[in-house]
């Protein structure tokens, strides 16, 4: 969430407190629009840790190459 933080305090001249604010404000929004498997992501994406993310999707996009009759892959 610091590079973001950091990136709005840039970008707009407010304080780190305000750019938390910000960025935390939208977030909520985000997670509050989101189906609750997506939402809880976001939390992950801020923190930095794309790593779980990756693995996930790689696993879903494997799942339905089987479904169009490609290998899954694991």
């Amino acid at each position: 969430m610091e590079e973001i933080v950091k990136l709005v305090q840039e970008r707009t001249g407010l304080s780190e407190e305000q750019a938390r604010s910000v960025v935390e404000t939208v977030a909520g929004f985000i997670k509050d629009k989101l189906p609750e498997p997506i939402a809880g992501q976001i939390d992950s994406v801020l923190s930095g840790n794309m790593g779980d993310i990756a693995d996930q999707a790689q696993s879903m996009l494997g799942g339905l190459g089987g479904m169009f009759g490609g290998e899954k892959k694991d």
